[in-house]
């Protein structure tokens, strides 16, 4: 039976939630908004309408979000360049692919953005496809993206694993029917992921990876 191993990208195969927390934080203070950067950090995962809906609340002038949306990925993508994928992150894609699991991405991010980050884990020999939350109805936490990766596997969710770093991803996954794997490397707590339905919490997607045949995915 075929398997899926679906991951997040940002803050679970690369070191980039930080990058987006200051990025946000300076398109928000160009528009004359001050958030503090914990609550940022906080809404990293969510498509940008959703994160500045989070922040600034539906009541906010909606006109501008187009314009900090743009601030946003102006400023982070002099950072392309820079970008670095965690230990393992690699390793990791290239040991399921081994192992005949159909490895998809399920991101919040597409374009440019997405192509720098897949340069970065370097493992596209791995990947059979992607899934944008562009490309969806609804961004995580609704379960469309996941939903989306499914059917580009061709499997089920009984037969797939989702990882991920944010409550947005434990929700979507569980939302989606699949199971849920967090790693702590978005930089959120354990205590969050498994109250947002994450099945096993690991450090690091290295550390999943020592520990892959006693994880979810040796469940599937």
């Amino acid at each position: 039976m075929p398997r899926a191993a679906l991951f997040d990208v940002d803050g679970t195969l690369v070191d980039t939630n930080h990058l987006h927390v200051v990025t946000w934080w300076e398109a928000l203070r160009q528009a004359g908004r001050h958030v503090p950067m914990a609550d940022i950090h906080r809404a990293i995962g969510l498509g940008s309408e959703d994160l500045l809906a989070h922040l600034l609340g539906d009541d906010r002038d909606s006109d501008r979000d187009p314009a900090i949306s743009a601030a946003h990925k102006t400023l982070y993508a002099t950072y392309f360049d820079r970008l670095r994928a965690f230990e393992g992150a690699a390793d990791l894609l290239r040991a399921l692919a081994a192992q005949q699991w159909r490895v998809v991405l399920a991101t919040s991010a597409g374009g440019a953005e997405l192509a720098a980050m897949r340069r970065a884990i370097g493992a596209d020999d791995a990947l059979m496809a992607e899934a944008r939350a562009d490309e969806v109805d609804a961004g995580k936490p609704a379960p469309d993206p996941v939903e989306e990766a499914l059917r580009r596997a061709g499997v089920g969710a009984g037969d797939a694993v989702f990882v991920g770093d944010s409550v947005w991803d434990m929700e979507a996954g569980t939302k989606a029917g699949v199971r849920a794997v967090g790693v702590l490397s978005g930089g959120v707590p354990r205590t969050a992921l498994e109250a947002a339905g994450a099945d096993a919490v690991y450090t690091s997607v290295e550390e999943l990876l020592a520990e892959l045949d006693a994880s979810p995915f040796g469940d599937v």
